[in-house]
Protein backbone atom coordinates (compact mmCIF):
# COMPACT_ATOMS: atom_id res chain seq x y z
CA UNK A 1 0.00 0.00 0.00
CA UNK A 2 1.43 3.38 -1.00
CA UNK A 3 2.54 5.64 1.85
CA UNK A 4 -0.06 8.34 2.38
CA UNK A 5 0.02 10.79 5.27
CA UNK A 6 -3.69 11.50 4.87
CA UNK A 7 -4.53 7.85 5.46
CA UNK A 8 -6.09 7.26 8.90
CA UNK A 9 -3.46 4.59 9.57
CA UNK A 10 -0.65 7.14 9.17
CA UNK A 11 -2.22 10.39 10.35
CA UNK A 12 -1.25 9.85 13.99
CA UNK A 13 2.08 11.56 13.37
CA UNK A 14 0.42 14.96 13.23
CA UNK A 15 -1.07 14.43 16.69
CA UNK A 16 2.31 13.69 18.24
CA UNK A 17 4.05 16.71 16.70
CA UNK A 18 4.51 18.55 20.02
CA UNK A 19 5.70 15.35 21.69
CA UNK A 20 8.21 14.74 18.90
CA UNK A 21 9.60 18.27 19.10
CA UNK A 22 9.87 18.27 22.90
CA UNK A 23 11.51 14.84 23.08
CA UNK A 24 13.83 15.80 20.25
CA UNK A 25 14.91 18.93 22.07
CA UNK A 26 15.51 17.13 25.37
CA UNK A 27 18.15 14.99 23.66
CA UNK A 28 19.56 17.55 21.24
CA UNK A 29 19.84 20.04 24.11
CA UNK A 30 22.27 17.67 25.85
CA UNK A 31 24.67 18.26 22.95
CA UNK A 32 23.81 21.97 22.90
CA UNK A 33 24.55 22.43 26.64
CA UNK A 34 27.71 20.32 26.70
CA UNK A 35 29.43 21.61 23.60
CA UNK A 36 27.88 24.85 22.30
CA UNK A 37 26.83 26.84 25.38
CA UNK A 38 29.69 25.49 27.47
CA UNK A 39 32.30 22.82 26.78
CA UNK A 40 31.70 20.10 29.38
CA UNK A 41 33.84 17.51 27.62
CA UNK A 42 37.17 18.72 29.03
CA UNK A 43 38.23 16.21 31.74
CA UNK A 44 40.35 18.57 33.83
CA UNK A 45 37.80 21.38 34.06
CA UNK A 46 34.87 21.90 36.42
CA UNK A 47 31.58 20.62 35.07
CA UNK A 48 33.10 17.71 33.14
CA UNK A 49 30.22 15.44 32.17
CA UNK A 50 32.26 12.37 33.14
CA UNK A 51 31.94 13.35 36.80
CA UNK A 52 28.17 13.52 36.40
CA UNK A 53 28.31 10.03 34.91
CA UNK A 54 30.33 8.94 37.95
CA UNK A 55 27.44 10.07 40.16
CA UNK A 56 25.29 7.32 38.65
CA UNK A 57 27.55 4.53 39.87
CA UNK A 58 26.60 3.73 43.48
CA UNK A 59 22.99 2.63 42.89
CA UNK A 60 22.74 1.97 39.15
CA UNK A 61 20.62 -1.00 38.11
CA UNK A 62 22.10 -3.68 35.87
CA UNK A 63 24.73 -1.49 34.20
CA UNK A 64 26.92 -0.73 37.22
CA UNK A 65 29.89 -2.80 35.90
CA UNK A 66 29.89 -0.76 32.68
CA UNK A 67 29.81 2.54 34.57
CA UNK A 68 32.53 1.40 36.96
CA UNK A 69 34.78 0.37 34.10
CA UNK A 70 34.37 3.73 32.38
CA UNK A 71 34.90 5.91 35.45
CA UNK A 72 37.97 3.81 36.31
CA UNK A 73 39.43 4.39 32.84
CA UNK A 74 39.44 8.14 32.05
CA UNK A 75 40.32 7.76 28.35
CA UNK A 76 37.52 5.26 27.71
CA UNK A 77 35.15 7.50 29.68
CA UNK A 78 36.02 10.56 27.58
CA UNK A 79 35.49 8.69 24.29
CA UNK A 80 32.18 7.36 25.60
CA UNK A 81 30.98 10.80 26.69
CA UNK A 82 31.89 12.22 23.26
CA UNK A 83 30.09 9.33 21.54
CA UNK A 84 26.98 9.67 23.70
CA UNK A 85 26.87 13.41 23.07
CA UNK A 86 27.11 12.93 19.28
CA UNK A 87 24.43 10.22 19.36
CA UNK A 88 22.11 12.43 21.41
CA UNK A 89 22.66 15.28 18.96
CA UNK A 90 21.86 13.11 15.92
CA UNK A 91 18.85 11.41 17.52
CA UNK A 92 17.44 14.66 18.91
CA UNK A 93 17.88 16.66 15.71
CA UNK A 94 16.43 13.93 13.49
CA UNK A 95 13.43 13.51 15.79
CA UNK A 96 12.80 17.27 15.66
CA UNK A 97 13.07 17.28 11.86
CA UNK A 98 11.13 14.04 11.47
CA UNK A 99 13.87 12.29 9.50
CA UNK A 100 13.83 8.49 9.74
CA UNK A 101 11.55 9.06 12.67
CA UNK A 102 10.98 5.47 13.75
CA UNK A 103 14.67 4.61 13.69
CA UNK A 104 15.41 7.68 15.80
CA UNK A 105 12.57 6.82 18.20
CA UNK A 106 14.33 3.51 18.86
CA UNK A 107 17.40 5.60 19.69
CA UNK A 108 15.28 7.66 22.08
CA UNK A 109 14.08 4.52 23.85
CA UNK A 110 17.63 3.18 24.17
CA UNK A 111 18.98 6.48 25.52
CA UNK A 112 16.05 6.77 27.94
CA UNK A 113 16.65 3.22 29.15
CA UNK A 114 20.28 4.11 29.85
CA UNK A 115 19.18 7.16 31.83
CA UNK A 116 16.62 5.10 33.74
CA UNK A 117 18.96 2.26 34.72
CA UNK A 118 21.93 4.50 35.45
CA UNK A 119 20.42 7.46 37.26
CA UNK A 120 16.80 6.55 38.00
CA UNK A 121 17.59 6.72 41.72
CA UNK A 122 18.64 10.38 41.59
CA UNK A 123 16.45 13.38 42.35
CA UNK A 124 16.39 15.44 45.54
CA UNK A 125 12.92 17.01 45.45
CA UNK A 126 11.13 14.48 43.25
CA UNK A 127 11.98 11.43 41.17
CA UNK A 128 13.66 13.54 38.48
CA UNK A 129 15.85 11.11 36.57
CA UNK A 130 13.42 8.20 36.95
CA UNK A 131 10.62 10.28 35.42
CA UNK A 132 12.86 11.37 32.54
CA UNK A 133 13.75 7.75 31.85
CA UNK A 134 10.30 6.15 31.91
CA UNK A 135 8.63 9.02 30.05
CA UNK A 136 11.38 8.91 27.42
CA UNK A 137 10.76 5.20 26.86
CA UNK A 138 6.98 5.62 26.64
CA UNK A 139 7.26 8.74 24.46
CA UNK A 140 9.77 7.09 22.14
CA UNK A 141 7.51 4.08 21.71
CA UNK A 142 4.53 6.33 20.94
CA UNK A 143 6.50 8.16 18.23
CA UNK A 144 7.64 4.81 16.82
CA UNK A 145 3.97 3.81 16.41
CA UNK A 146 2.81 7.07 14.82
CA UNK A 147 5.90 8.02 12.83
CA UNK A 148 6.01 11.68 11.83
CA UNK A 149 3.22 13.61 10.18
CA UNK A 150 2.84 16.44 7.73
CA UNK A 151 5.63 18.60 9.19
CA UNK A 152 8.62 16.33 8.72
CA UNK A 153 11.42 15.40 6.35
CA UNK A 154 9.87 11.95 6.02
CA UNK A 155 6.86 13.67 4.46
CA UNK A 156 9.19 15.67 2.20
CA UNK A 157 10.83 12.45 0.96
CA UNK A 158 7.43 10.94 0.24
CA UNK A 159 6.30 14.03 -1.64
CA UNK A 160 9.42 13.73 -3.81
CA UNK A 161 8.10 10.31 -4.81
CA UNK A 162 11.41 8.49 -4.47
CA UNK A 163 11.20 4.80 -5.29
CA UNK A 164 12.36 3.68 -1.87
CA UNK A 165 9.42 5.27 -0.03
CA UNK A 166 7.23 2.28 -0.86
CA UNK A 167 9.78 -0.19 0.42
CA UNK A 168 8.97 -2.05 3.61
CA UNK A 169 12.18 -0.86 5.29
CA UNK A 170 11.27 2.79 4.77
CA UNK A 171 7.92 2.42 6.52
CA UNK A 172 9.62 0.59 9.37
CA UNK A 173 12.49 3.07 9.80
CA UNK A 174 10.82 6.35 8.80
CA UNK A 175 7.06 6.90 8.63
CA UNK A 176 3.96 5.47 7.06
CA UNK A 177 1.95 2.34 7.74
CA UNK A 178 3.83 0.06 10.09
CA UNK A 179 4.56 -3.26 8.33
CA UNK A 180 3.86 -5.33 11.46
CA UNK A 181 1.34 -8.16 11.62
CA UNK A 182 -0.95 -8.30 14.64
CA UNK A 183 -0.08 -4.70 15.46
CA UNK A 184 -2.68 -4.40 18.22
CA UNK A 185 -1.26 -7.40 20.05
CA UNK A 186 2.31 -6.16 19.56
CA UNK A 187 1.42 -2.75 20.99
CA UNK A 188 -0.30 -4.38 23.97
CA UNK A 189 2.64 -6.67 24.77
CA UNK A 190 5.26 -3.91 24.51
CA UNK A 191 3.08 -1.51 26.51
CA UNK A 192 2.74 -4.11 29.27
CA UNK A 193 6.53 -4.46 29.23
CA UNK A 194 6.99 -0.68 29.53
CA UNK A 195 4.53 -0.31 32.42
CA UNK A 196 6.16 -3.35 34.05
CA UNK A 197 9.59 -1.74 33.77
CA UNK A 198 8.10 1.50 35.11
CA UNK A 199 6.61 -0.15 38.20
CA UNK A 200 9.66 -2.32 38.83
CA UNK A 201 12.15 0.54 38.68
CA UNK A 202 9.84 2.80 40.69
CA UNK A 203 9.80 0.18 43.44
CA UNK A 204 13.49 -0.72 43.16
CA UNK A 205 14.78 2.84 43.27
CA UNK A 206 12.23 4.52 45.51
CA UNK A 207 9.80 2.02 47.04
CA UNK A 208 7.11 3.85 45.10
CA UNK A 209 4.70 0.93 44.58
CA UNK A 210 4.45 -0.59 48.06
CA UNK A 211 6.18 -0.37 51.42
CA UNK A 212 8.14 2.59 52.70
CA UNK A 213 9.20 5.36 50.31
CA UNK A 214 12.89 6.19 50.24
CA UNK A 215 15.03 8.73 48.43
CA UNK A 216 18.76 8.05 48.30
CA UNK A 217 19.44 11.56 47.00
CA UNK A 218 18.47 13.43 50.15
CA UNK A 219 21.12 12.63 52.78
CA UNK A 220 24.79 11.82 52.19
CA UNK A 221 25.99 8.35 53.07
CA UNK A 222 29.62 7.25 53.16
CA UNK A 223 30.75 3.64 53.32
CA UNK A 224 33.96 2.89 55.24
CA UNK A 225 35.78 -0.33 54.37
CA UNK A 226 39.14 -2.07 54.14
CA UNK A 227 40.32 -0.56 57.43
CA UNK A 228 43.62 -1.78 58.83
CA UNK A 229 46.77 -0.55 60.53
CA UNK A 230 50.16 -1.36 59.09
CA UNK A 231 53.53 0.08 60.10
CA UNK A 232 51.82 2.72 62.29
CA UNK A 233 49.67 3.86 59.37
CA UNK A 234 45.89 3.68 59.32
CA UNK A 235 44.59 2.66 55.89
CA UNK A 236 40.91 2.85 55.00
CA UNK A 237 38.63 3.25 52.00
CA UNK A 238 35.77 5.76 51.66
CA UNK A 239 32.96 5.48 49.10
CA UNK A 240 30.23 8.14 48.92
CA UNK A 241 27.11 6.19 47.86
CA UNK A 242 24.12 8.45 48.57
CA UNK A 243 23.06 12.08 48.72
CA UNK A 244 22.59 14.92 46.27
CA UNK A 245 24.67 14.66 43.12
CA UNK A 246 25.18 18.44 42.96
CA UNK A 247 26.37 18.73 46.55
CA UNK A 248 29.28 16.99 48.22
CA UNK A 249 29.61 15.43 51.63
CA UNK A 250 31.86 17.71 53.69
CA UNK A 251 33.82 15.90 56.38
CA UNK A 252 34.71 18.19 59.27
CA UNK A 253 35.99 15.50 61.60
CA UNK A 254 37.66 12.10 61.70
CA UNK A 255 37.91 10.52 65.13
CA UNK A 256 39.93 7.41 65.94
CA UNK A 257 38.53 5.72 69.05
CA UNK A 258 39.66 3.04 71.49
CA UNK A 259 37.57 0.18 72.94
CA UNK A 260 35.88 2.55 75.39
CA UNK A 261 35.07 5.03 72.59
CA UNK A 262 37.60 7.51 73.91
CA UNK A 263 39.25 9.68 71.28
CA UNK A 264 42.83 8.54 70.64
CA UNK A 265 43.46 10.80 67.65
CA UNK A 266 41.30 13.41 65.97
CA UNK A 267 41.49 15.36 62.74
CA UNK A 268 39.36 18.50 62.94
CA UNK A 269 37.94 20.72 60.22
CA UNK A 270 41.20 22.60 59.72
CA UNK A 271 43.24 19.39 59.59
CA UNK A 272 40.94 17.91 56.95
CA UNK A 273 41.07 21.03 54.80
CA UNK A 274 44.83 20.47 54.69
CA UNK A 275 44.73 16.68 54.35
CA UNK A 276 47.80 15.59 52.35
CA UNK A 277 46.94 14.92 48.71
CA UNK A 278 49.61 12.22 48.57
CA UNK A 279 47.69 10.29 51.26
CA UNK A 280 44.57 10.07 49.06
CA UNK A 281 44.44 7.48 46.27
CA UNK A 282 41.33 8.12 44.16
CA UNK A 283 39.90 5.34 42.00
CA UNK A 284 37.38 7.23 39.84
CA UNK A 285 37.09 10.54 38.01
CA UNK A 286 35.09 12.04 40.88
CA UNK A 287 37.76 12.68 43.49
CA UNK A 288 37.90 12.98 47.24
CA UNK A 289 40.02 16.01 48.00
CA UNK A 290 40.65 18.68 50.65
CA UNK A 291 38.57 21.82 50.24
CA UNK A 292 38.75 25.25 51.79
CA UNK A 293 37.00 24.23 55.01
CA UNK A 294 36.70 20.42 54.95
CA UNK A 295 37.45 17.17 53.16
CA UNK A 296 35.11 16.99 50.16
CA UNK A 297 33.50 13.69 49.12
CA UNK A 298 31.56 14.00 45.82
CA UNK A 299 28.83 11.47 45.04
CA UNK A 300 30.32 8.31 43.56
CA UNK A 301 33.86 9.11 44.67
CA UNK A 302 35.92 6.23 46.07
CA UNK A 303 39.43 6.54 47.50
CA UNK A 304 41.94 4.88 49.80
CA UNK A 305 43.17 7.20 52.55
CA UNK A 306 46.13 6.98 54.89
CA UNK A 307 46.62 8.59 58.31
CA UNK A 308 49.98 8.59 60.07
CA UNK A 309 49.92 7.30 63.67
CA UNK A 310 52.32 7.03 66.54
CA UNK A 311 53.18 3.55 67.79
CA UNK A 312 51.06 4.00 70.92
CA UNK A 313 48.08 5.28 68.92
CA UNK A 314 48.24 2.36 66.52
CA UNK A 315 47.92 -0.07 69.44
CA UNK A 316 44.85 1.62 70.96
CA UNK A 317 42.63 2.41 67.97
CA UNK A 318 39.59 0.18 67.46
CA UNK A 319 37.08 2.37 65.59
CA UNK A 320 37.08 5.11 63.00
CA UNK A 321 34.30 7.73 63.03
CA UNK A 322 33.53 10.26 60.31
CA UNK A 323 31.61 13.46 61.03
CA UNK A 324 29.81 15.29 58.23
CA UNK A 325 29.09 19.02 58.36
CA UNK A 326 25.38 18.16 58.49
CA UNK A 327 25.93 16.32 61.78
CA UNK A 328 25.63 12.84 60.29
CA UNK A 329 28.20 10.37 61.59
CA UNK A 330 29.48 7.06 60.21
CA UNK A 331 31.54 4.55 62.20
CA UNK A 332 33.30 1.29 61.44
CA UNK A 333 35.54 -1.04 63.44
CA UNK A 334 39.11 -1.69 62.40
CA UNK A 335 39.92 -5.11 60.99
CA UNK A 336 42.47 -6.35 63.50
CA UNK A 337 43.16 -9.50 61.49
CA UNK A 338 45.22 -7.57 58.90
Amino acid sequence: MKNNFENPATSGGIYTLALRWVIGWTYFSAFWRRLILENKLIPDEAGYIGEKFNHFLPNALGIKPIIEYLVSNPDALLYSMISFTIIEAIVGLCIILGLFTRLMSIGVMMLATGILLGSGWLGTTCLDEWQIGVLGIAGGFTIFLTGSGKYSLDKYLINRNYKFIDKKWFSFLASGILPIKNLNRTVLVISIGIIGLTLYTNQYFHGGVYGKLHNKSVKPKVEISNIYIENSKLNFQLFRVEGADVYGSFLIGIQLLDKQNNIVKELNQTDLSKFPIENISNQYVSKIKPGKHSLILPLGAKADLLIELSESESKQIQTIKLIDISGIEWSENIDSSK
